[in-house]
Order: structure tokens, then C-alpha cells, then sequence
């Protein structure tokens, strides 16, 4: 895929997603078709927004599945981009067992080989680093391997690393352990930095030139309505990504469970905003400048 024909972008969506955990997890615990099934219509649904390209932010050990989405892709028409990386929120729950044992650099091995030679056999390569860590005053060992691992598959690679991360006390030492690596800050996106109490902080964050991503769309408007509002009015919507956060097709439910559809940005807060001197110009600046920038693959 061309960074160049991503077009309206969504940066923070899931298909599909198991919280069994890492040591129970099996591609036997869902059927494509029927995740295709449910899923579908409403990538079509968004599809007349405009919306061209997805980052599925499934990790590896939740039920990232590439040639579910590449189908899904080839069916809707939309562009959806996998990640390579490991989930150390939930206290490690979504972390194989040999995340302790190994080196960083072996870490860093396994996802340099999924963007050199594809994921599980599928020939399928990663367009993004997914990570997570825990919030904590002082990161864990193990968040700062996954985090130093990132770097060094940034370096390999120049694939942009998101982090499920919340707050910034916590975004922010991760932000410094690139840096003594010797990444620059806008490699970075801050994923769930809607969770961040201090919008000043937002301006710190920006000045550095990490990615502030406001991903959680799909469950809530009015705590978005605030922060764009300070980001517009601050001048550093140039750094803002948004996203819904929204799907969440779940093999443990019947039928999936209910899906949360894509549209809220659309339907909901582009409306809103638009009331409060947002313009077409910010938009395309949110949906499409932004995430072609914050995702480009840069050595």
C-alpha cells in the first residue's frame, strides 16, 4: 500500500478481538465467515463517509488475523491495515510467555521478521507497531523491554509505534526511552490520551511532536467535544489523531456480541464541532493529513 493513497483514514479500529488470553488463545476459537458476516456491512455503512484505509489495532495474542482482513478489505473496498507488536496491558494477560525470557533484541527479531517476510506464513506485513503498557509511575521491566523493542523495529523498519498507553505520566516515559534511543518524538502516537486529565499536557506532548491520539469515538462524544475545542483553539490539532475504538466482534458472545459500528465521528461529533467553528479544512487536517504523516514508514 502507497502512504499516498490512504485517503479519509480511521487510525484505532478492531474487527475482531479475544480476551482469552495468551496462553489459551487458537485461531479454532472463531470462524472467518461468520466474522466476516457480521462485520462487513458495517465497513460498507462507513464506506460512504468516505472512509478509505484502516488500521486494526488487534494485536498479536487478541486474534489478529490478516487474512481476515484481508478479506474483509478485498470485500469492502476498504484498505485495512495489521500491526506487528505485543500487548503488555491487563497486566501481562496478552503477553506469550517468552516475552520474559528473551532479550529485547529477540523481541525486536520477531516483528523486524513479520514486516520482512510476513505474519504466520500469510506473506501479509504489518503497516504499524502496536504496543501497550501499564500505567504506573515507573515503568515495569517488561513494558520498558516492549517499548525498547518497538525502537529498535522502528529503527529496522520506520514502521510509526502506538502505544496503548492513558495517561501521560506514563506516555511520557516512553516518549524518553525513544529518545535515548534515538527516535525522534514523532514516531510516537499516544493512544487513549483522551484518558488524560491535564488538556496542558496535550501542549507539552504536541512541542515534543508526539501523536496524540483521541481513539475512543465509538463510546462517547462529549469528552472529545472538549479536547478538539482546546486542541483547535491551541494550535496543535496538526498533531491530533481520532479514532472510534469501535467494533469489537468477541468469539466468547453469541454471535459475536453486539458490534459498536464506525460512524460516530460521522454521524455524531462532526456535526457538533462543525457548530463550533470546525471546518472542512480541520477535518481533512484530523482524517487525512494527520494520519498519513503520523503512519508514513520512514527509515
Amino acid at each position: 500500500m502507497s502512504i499516498d493513497s490512504m485517503g479519509l483514514t480511521l487510525i484505532h479500529e478492531h474487527m475482531l478481538v479475544d480476551f482469552i488470553g495468551a496462553d489459551s488463545i487458537n485461531s479454532g476459537r472463531w470462524n472467518r465467515d461468520s466474522v466476516e458476516q457480521k462485520v462487513l456491512p458495517f465497513l460498507l455503512e462507513i464506506k460512504q463517509y468516505g472512509v478509505q484505509s484502516i488500521l486494526d489495532c488487534t494485536p498479536s495474542y487478541l486474534a489478529k488475523d490478516p487474512l481476515l482482513l484481508k478479506s474483509l478489505s478485498e470485500k469492502s473496498g476498504i484498505q485495512i491495515l495489521t500491526n506487528t507488536g505485543f500487548y503488555g496491558a491487563v497486566g501481562g494477560k496478552y503477553l506469550p510467555d517468552f516475552v520474559q525470557t528473551e532479550s529485547t533484541e529477540q523481541l525486536a527479531d520477531r516483528w523486524i521478521a513479520e514486516f520482512e517476510n510476513g505474519i504466520e506464513g500469510t506473506g501479509i506485513k504489518p503497516g504499524f507497531i502496536k504496543i501497550s503498557v501499564n500505567e504506573a509511575d515507573t515503568l515495569s521491566p517488561t513494558d520498558q523491554k516492549l517499548v525498547k523493542a518497538a525502537a529498535i523495529t522502528y529503527q529496522k523498519t520506520g514502521l510509526t509505534i502506538a502505544s496503548h498507553t492513558g495517561t501521560w505520566r506514563t506516555a511520557v516515559q516512553e516518549v524518553r526511552i525513544l529518545q535515548e534511543m534515538g527516535l525522534n518524538p514523532s514516531e510516537f502516537v499516544w493512544v487513549h490520551a483522551q484518558n488524560e486529565p491535564d488538556f496542558e499536557n496535550y501542549k507539552v506532548a504536541a512541542e515534543m511532536g508526539v501523536w496524540i491520539s483521541l481513539d475512543g469515538i465509538g463510546w462517547a462524544i462529549d469528552p472529545y467535544v472538549d479536547r478538539l475545542i482546546f486542541a483547535k483553539e491551541n494550535g496543535i490539532l496538526g498533531n491530533v489523531l481520532i479514532s472510534h475504538d469501535a467494533g469489537w466482534y468477541d468469539p466468547a458472545k453469541a454471535g459475536g456480541g453486539d458490534f459498536q459500528p464506525f460512524n460516530n465521528i460521522f454521524e455524531k461529533l462532526i456535526p457538533i464541532l462543525n457548530g463550533k467553528g470546525f471546518t472542512e479544512e480541520d477535518w481533512d487536517l484530523l482524517l487525512k493529513e494527520n494520519p498519513k504523516s503520523a503512519f508514513s514508514i520512514r527509515k
